[in-house]
């Protein structure tokens, strides 16, 4: 009998991925729980689930990730983000919970990085810069906190952007393939809005942030945190270009300010070593690949008006 995984947070960009590639792998290592977790804010709902689930696993994945919502609503973000990890922490104990989690963070509690120290490391002192990362920051100390004085074996996981079929259209490569796929289509000028397309980003295709997921779970250390990202450097301008050759179509760039984020950072590029030495993960998919995924999702989702 496989071993049992509870993935919170499973309908999301990242849960479904993970819960599509299991059920198609030859030998997928676990099965995951077909129930949908509680609401993270509810602390007696989780205990009950625990317990009539019986986890033998957990990725952590459930939480508030847009990052201009934090903004807006810091104190929803906090409940959702630290305080569930808590609750989440606090149920897993009192069910007296023996297997391995995965907490799920975020590459964005570094913050603005200099130039000269890039890659970004894990041994880089985090400096968030705006409440998702400071959030999530704080849940990812509470999980080592509790790895090191609990009973619950915790890694760490702090993934950079990743990009594919069925994120967000909030987010800013589906939001530019979708606009783009629109304008192919014929359903709206050809005019892309766009935020600061001159930073650049270190992307991941998301089936490759679900290895390095299971990866984790199975090779990570205790207490340890590891870097999720591919290593290289890609402005936002080249993603829109290549996006625009894949529709083989030509429109407007206009600058939206409702798309420019607080703080932002200009740089991001990190290093994947350690993941890599303690595990074997390496990301294999290559950016213009999951791009056209993006892309022909957006495609046909424009051909058919969804």
């Amino acid at each position: 009998m496989l071993p049992r995984l509870l993935i919170t947070g499973k309908s999301g960009f990242v849960g479904n991925t993970m819960v599509g590639m299991l059920a198609e792998a030859r030998d997928p290592g676990f099965a995951a729980i077909p129930e949908e977790s509680p609401d993270l804010r509810d602390c007696s709902a989780w205990d009950a689930f625990i317990a009539a689930v019986k986890p033998d696993a957990v990725i952590h994945l459930a939480a508030q990730t847009f990052v201009p919502e934090s903004f807006s609503a810091p104190r929803r973000t906090f409940e959702i983000n630290f305080f569930g990890t808590l609750h989440l922490l606090e149920a897993l104990q009192r069910q007296k919970f023996a297997g391995r989690m995965l907490f799920v963070g975020t590459g964005d509690v570094y913050g603005t990085v200099a130039a000269e120290r890039l890659p970004i490391t894990e041994e880089t002192l985090p400096r968030p810069r705006n409440p998702y990362a400071v959030s999530k920051l704080a849940a990812e100390s509470l999980c080592f906190q509790w790895s090191q004085t609990g009973d619950i074996d915790i890694v760490m996981a702090r993934p950079f952007n990743h990009i594919g079929r069925g994120q967000n259209p909030n987010f800013v490569i589906p939001s530019m393939a979708r606009q783009i796929a629109e304008i192919a289509a014929g359903k709206r000028p050809p005019v892309v809005d766009v935020g600061d397309i001159d930073v650049t980003r270190d992307f991941t295709d998301v089936q490759d942030v679900v290895r390095a997921y299971f990866t984790l779970i199975e090779a990570g250390r205790r207490g340890e945190v590891y870097n999720v990202c591919s290593g290289r450097e890609t402005t936002i301008r080249d993603a829109l270009v290549t996006l625009g050759k894949t529709a083989q179509v030509e429109f407007e760039i206009r600058q939206d300010a409702t798309k420019l984020r607080v703080a932002e950072q200009r740089r991001i590029v990190a290093s994947n070593e350690k993941i890599m030495r303690a595990t074997g993960w390496t990301p294999v998919i290559p950016f213009a690949y999951s791009l056209k995924e993006v892309f022909d999702e957006w495609t046909d989702r424009a051909s058919s008006n969804v």
